[in-house]
């Protein structure tokens, strides 16, 4: 008898501990939060003559977004991308990592989780801590030089 209730003990903390892990799987989904970075490609152009690399100068538009969808900062409504040294920690590793390989002219939705962007302290008072961050990026240009194709307003992203 004794053993009999000790193994239901076991089964309940057992059952208990993967309703837990369920829940916060659950919770994450619905909150929009990501463990690994994730790269969608919205827009990539016909030709790809111009990629971007490790050490390459790149400029890059791009809007950021909280996963409730607040938007917390956009170089398209400033009329101003930003340029940096891509692989060199001048931005978020979410950033390195994810323009890695882009095309002058390629649209990306980058899913950053808080790990590669901001961590567990936020970048108050705009990020709070652990937060998960979209980008819709567009590159501009690297090394200097821009797509042959039309210029966009970001409207589209």
């Amino acid at each position: 008898m004794a053993k009999m209730m000790s193994f239901s003990c076991a089964s309940k903390a057992v059952s208990l501990l993967l309703l837990l892990i369920l829940a916060t799987l659950v919770s994450a989904k619905e909150s929009g939060d990501v463990t690994e970075l994730q790269i969608g490609v919205k827009y990539k152009p016909k030709s790809c003559d111009i990629q971007a690399h490790k050490g390459d100068r790149v400029k890059v538009h791009y809007r950021g977004k909280l996963t409730d969808g607040t938007v917390f900062d956009s170089s398209f409504e400033r009329g101003d991308p930003i340029e940096f040294e891509l692989g060199r920690g001048q931005v978020i590793q979410g950033w390195d990592q994810g323009l890695l390989g882009m095309c002058v002219g390629e649209k990306r939705k980058l899913k950053i989780p808080a790990k590669l962007g901001y961590g567990e302290h936020g970048s108050p008072p705009k990020i709070p801590g652990g937060a998960t961050l979209i980008f819709d990026t567009e590159l501009v240009a690297v090394n200097g030089k821009p797509s042959s194709e039309e210029k966009t307003d970001g409207s589209e992203l």
